[in-house]
């Protein structure tokens, strides 16, 4: 019978030291004068808080490990055997299960994957095709997360002669929405035979999409008013006589990085500025993350990619119905229901081979 795989050494000293860690918070915070200094204490609370789904794994996986070196122990009796086996079973069972959840929880949380999300899609090579990609795309992520019971607003626009988007903005609010989204940055690529085809010929498109998480006040990069040119112009497109009548859009280009930010979705000039800030600092935080991850990504290259738009990750194929995502070597044959939301297969396998990666870096460290 095959013996479980043990934990890697160095993941077992963390385990140890957290434990540890735990038991002299626990200490700590027993002692009379704890309260002391309210902002220790609330600092060790908040720590302990932290530490203790860990710890309390760990507690269970070493009860686990010791039931099983126990049944093991009893193989050499006759009598016993039989047992003995049965109890090493459901011990190895249950060990694979608490080293799994382990394994995650030992993972540095991300504090962003809380946050609701900008998805900004733009058309690329293909023409017209490509931003009636855009405008697919646009309402797969909608679809996706009305499934989630999200709300979605497009905060941007700019629409092609056909009805799809050269640009497009789409703001997501959800809890987690970022956390399982932020998968989803870099080059998509579409081919099929586009509406504009006479010969009946598949061409190959492409669009990009960049998720950028929301960024709150307390966290938002300072923009130096002095960096910014504001525009305001007739916003265009659909909205009956009072759209045209009124200067309410508007364009901010931040200086300094050349990134420029137009919104025009809503009558109000201030609501429309307030949008465009916001989608703005969100950009700048996602270049600052980006050149964060190029650095990491010298000692370590991750598995889902850096999410460049650069980085062609999926093939939506629709003569072969299928959607090949790159990075992991996935392929699903069911494009109708991927374009119509169903995502989870696809970003669930994601999130796995990421936590794999980060896991690997972990045992190194």
């Amino acid at each position: 019978m095959r013996s479980h795989p043990p934990m890697k050494p160095s993941l077992l000293d963390k385990l140890e030291q957290m434990q540890r860690r735990a038991s002299e918070l626990d200490a700590l915070l027993a002692a009379p004068d704890c309260t002391a200094d309210l902002k220790r204490f609330r600092n060790m609370t908040r720590e302990l808080a932290e530490l203790q789904p860990v710890v309390g794994l760990y507690a269970q996986y070493k009860a686990k490990t010791d039931e099983l070196s126990q049944a093991e122990s009893l193989l050499s009796d006759t009598d016993m055997k039989e047992l003995a086996q049965q109890e090493m079973q459901q011990a190895r069972a249950a060990l694979d299960a608490l080293q799994a959840q382990l394994q995650v929880a030992l993972l540095p949380r991300d504090p962003a994957d809380s946050r609701n999300v900008f998805v900004e899609i733009r058309a690329g090579t293909g023409g017209e095709e490509s931003a009636l990609f855009a405008a697919d795309l646009l309402r797969m992520y909608a679809r996706y997360a009305e499934r989630k019971r999200w709300t979605t607003e497009v905060v941007s626009e700019s629409p092609s002669d056909l009805g799809g988007y050269k640009e497009v903005v789409l703001r997501i609010e959800g809890e987690g929405a970022y956390g399982l989204l932020k998968y989803e940055s870099g080059g998509h690529r579409v081919q099929r035979v586009p509406r504009t085809e006479t010969q009946g010929r598949v061409h190959t498109s492409a669009a990009t999409v960049a998720v950028m998480p929301e960024i709150d006040e307390a966290q938002a990069i300072q923009i130096n008013p002095a960096d910014l040119r504001i525009d305001t112009f007739r916003a265009s497109g659909a909205g009956g006589q009072h759209i045209n009548k009124t200067d309410s859009a508007i364009r901010i280009t931040h200086l300094p990085t050349g990134l420029v930010v137009e919104c025009q979705d809503e009558r109000s000039q201030h609501r429309n500025k307030a949008r465009a800030l916001s989608v703005l600092a969100a950009r700048l935080a996602e270049r600052e993350r980006q050149a964060q991850q190029a650095q990491e990504a010298a000692t370590r290259k991750s598995l889902v990619g850096s999410g460049e738009r650069s980085d062609r990750i999926r093939t939506y194929n629709f003569p072969q119905g299928r959607v090949s995502e790159h990075r992991i070597n996935l392929t699903l044959y069911k494009i109708d229901a991927i374009m119509d939301g169903d995502l989870d297969e696809l970003l669930t396998a994601l999130r796995t081979e990421d936590q794999a990666a980060q896991l690997a870096a972990l045992g190194e460290s």
